[in-house]
């Protein structure tokens, strides 16, 4: 009876893969993910062979807005990077208080648009309070997403900036996915990490990534692979187009 049982379980566990994917057929097995025991910055969630990182809440508000923040990330020359234009429609994912948003409302100007992403509702009070604050209110739209979807409206949008957030997300495959699919064509994917191959970076391992483990990621997706940009002190550049 053993033999029996064990053929029996193993059948019903392929059975339960297989209905886990016919329930998504588009998502290819490489982009599975699997648990093990949580380390103490990660929630234990594994993606492409990476723990996925907690995320940092909106009481961590005050260290996006530092003083130094300019300084130290070279926040101005990853804005001259984006080369924005007028009239550009851009959103910015996991925008926390706002920090780049009012910045590219400024460059897109008034027929532009910000699309700003938070899950947060407490975030995007005060991203909008600053945007208010910075007299760029009119430009900003506040979206609350979700953990899978960023409810951006489908081809519509030129350029999505992710900066150092896509490390946290907790469906990074279902982010991807929606906010390609948010993509106009042709436009462009953005993210900006902590380089995960420079041990000098002093930022905890699950809150960098390397450039290979991005494409690696990005690799099941309907983009291609642009530049990646290494004019920043400690983050890089990664630029993909909608294919």
């Amino acid at each position: 009876m053993r033999p029996m049982s064990s053929a029996r379980s193993i059948l019903a566990l392929a059975l339960a893969v297989t209905v886990a994917f016919a329930a998504d057929p588009a998502r290819p097995p490489e982009a599975a993910y699997t648990t093990r025991p949580r380390t103490r910055d990660g929630i234990g969630k594994i993606y492409f062979g990476r723990e996925i990182a907690q995320v940092m809440g909106h009481q961590g508000a005050g260290w996006l807005e530092r003083p130094s923040r300019e300084a130290e990330e070279r926040t101005d020359l990853l804005l001259e990077a984006l080369a924005l234009k007028p009239g550009e429609i851009v959103a910015d994912i996991g925008a926390g208080t706002g920090y780049f948003s009012w910045r590219m409302a400024q460059k897109v100007g008034d027929t532009g648009r910000i699309h700003a992403i938070e899950i947060q509702q407490e975030m995007l009070d005060l991203l909008m309070a600053n945007m208010r604050r910075r007299g760029v209110a009119d430009r900003i739209v506040p979206v609350l997403g979700t953990v899978q979807d960023p409810k951006l409206p489908p081809a519509s949008i030129d350029t999505i900036l992710v900066v150092d957030v896509y490390h946290e997300f907790d469906f990074p495959f279902e982010m991807a996915r929606a906010m390609i699919a948010a993509l106009k064509p042709g436009g462009r994917l953005v993210f900006v990490e902590y380089r995960g191959e420079d041990p000098a970076v002093p930022i905890k391992p699950l809150h960098k990534l390397t450039e290979a483990q991005v494409k690696k990621e990005m690799s099941v997706h309907p983009v291609t692979f642009e530049r990646t940009l290494s004019l920043l002190p400690q983050q890089h550049i990664i630029v993909f187009r909608k294919t």
